[in-house]
């Protein structure tokens, strides 16, 4: 089994494919996930301290168990990728061998290519429509 901590997708292969982009004249788009690393299930058992100003008098003694991820926290970036990860490959989307954060969608003449950087996102394609739905299915995986 790989073990993925953080999402990173190499520098030469963000630089290969602007200038795929610039010679095949292909449209590009970035998206940044802003909630990336909240609300993704956890597999540990976290606990931590309570929160300042929101400790109950009579139970300072107390801890919060922690079942989804949150910010700060080490295991908020590995619950992402592997939601990720499980997700883009349902997508159709295949991931290139030398760089596990690159993926490429190839039909007849369409392409597409799909490049992860932690939280942000390179789209670069040459049918819209092939972009727009995965634009849209990418949001629907943050929610």
């Amino acid at each position: 089994m790989k073990r993925f901590f953080s999402l990173v997708v190499r520098i030469t292969s963000i630089c290969q494919l602007l200038a795929l982009v610039v010679y095949l004249n292909l449209e590009l788009f970035q998206i940044d996930i802003k909630t990336a690393f909240l609300n993704r299930n956890l597999e540990e058992e976290i606990y931590m301290d309570q929160p300042i100003g929101f400790v109950l008098k009579g139970q300072e003694d107390k801890v919060c168990l922690i079942k989804r991820s949150i910010y700060d926290l080490k295991q908020s970036s590995r619950a992402w990728c592997f939601r990720f990860l499980e997700s883009i490959i349902s997508f159709g989307l295949n991931t290139i061998f030398e760089d596990h954060f690159m993926y490429v969608e190839k039909i007849t003449k369409q392409i597409m290519f799909l490049t992860l950087y932690v939280n942000d996102i390179l789209l670069a394609g040459n049918n819209i429509e092939m972009i727009q739905t995965t634009k849209a299915l990418v949001i629907v995986l943050h929610f």
